[in-house]
């Protein structure tokens, strides 16, 4: 896929000039990330160059090596930013404001990366076929009693990775993949398109429990589609683990790269991005959690009610990686 540089336009009227300028290859969506953008440029003179890509993002940075022009990038799920870090793309950096605001287990302890938005791996049940007292945790979805019942994306996608890589952080190897192999065994269907679509099979009645990110299902409750909000209005969201470790959390995050030339412009930019304004604005855009602490979160993501979060550092989701990709290989969960 090609990339396309993007410099983002400014107001002729802002100041103040735009002396310093930062290169960002980011893969997360350019409308989602824009406007924020935008308000770091008129806030602190800083030009930023955008680089959008949904994919490919390492293996341009892997090829360029130290003639890359990236200074930072932007991308979602642990799994991927830790991939570049393991090819060493990225360099460390130190930021007291970073540390301030960005609770420790959603930051490498080395400074690699850095959490910017939080998001949860959780249950979405049929509010006329399940109770919520018959759900529990994860775990429990490997139980028999759950068979032709559950509906979930294919095992190569980095969400459904990272959740299995907590659960051998937490329970171990062994335990994981029988968790695995259980989950297998109970499917409604073969895995299959997005989380939104596992949503939708359930409101539908094609199974009765569903794994999903929760923004995509805020994004479905806020749509000008009729039939994804009516889908919605049918499923019910449950937090798992709530009487142990809490539920999955993963992150969208940034770094800097290691041929940053403008690494200070860099610094500054992921600075902001964790800072009230633009956490104050991942929140009311995409139903993303904050998370810098004492952040006020979007009306739609307050009415899923409290919760207990998972704080294991996502350093050691990143470790587990490599045994979740084997352990589904090994069950074929496709």
């Amino acid at each position: 896929m090609p990339l396309v540089l993007a410099a983002l336009a400014l107001n002729s009227t802002a100041a103040p000039a735009l002396a310093e300028e930062v290169n960002l290859y980011s893969s997360r969506q350019e409308s989602l990330i824009r406007p924020i953008l935008d308000e770091f440029e008129k806030d602190t003179g800083i030009k930023v160059n955008v680089v959008f890509s949904k994919s490919g993002m390492l293996e341009r940075l892997k090829s360029e090596g130290d003639n890359s022009p990236a200074d930072a990038i932007l991308t979602v799920d642990i799994s991927r930013i830790a991939a570049h870090e393991k090819a060493g793309v990225l360099q460390p950096i130190q930021s007291e404001k970073l540390n301030a605001n960005i609770p420790p287990h959603f930051r490498d302890p080395d400074g690699q990366w850095y959490g910017l938005s939080a998001r949860s791996r959780v249950l979405f049940y049929s509010k006329d076929r399940v109770k919520p007292s018959d759900l529990s945790t994860y775990e429990d979805l490997a139980d028999p009693k759950w068979k032709g019942r559950i509906c979930v994306r294919s095992s190569s996608n980095a969400y459904n990775q990272s959740l299995l890589a907590s659960i051998v952080v937490h329970d171990g190897a062994e335990a994981a993949e029988k968790w695995a192999q259980g989950i297998k065994d109970n499917l409604a269907r073969k895995p299959q398109g997005g989380d939104r679509d596992q949503i939708k099979a359930v409101a539908a009645g094609e199974c009765d429990i569903a794994i999903a990110n929760t923004y995509y299902y805020g994004a479905m409750q806020n749509s000008d589609d009729a039939a994804q909000v009516e889908a919605t209005e049918k499923v019910a969201l449950f937090w798992p683990n709530q009487d142990g470790r809490g539920a999955h959390f993963n992150i969208s995050g940034a770094a800097v790269t290691k041929s940053a030339k403008n690494k200070d412009a860099a610094i500054k930019l992921i600075e902001y991005l964790s800072d009230t304004k633009a956490q104050e604005f991942y929140a009311s855009t995409n139903y993303e959690f904050p998370v810098k602490p004492g952040v006020e979160l979007d009306a739609t993501v307050k009415s899923w009610g409290t919760f207990k979060a998972d704080e294991v550092g996502l350093d050691k989701v990143a470790d587990a990686q490599a045994d979740a990709v084997k352990i589904f290989d090994r069950v074929g969960w496709r």
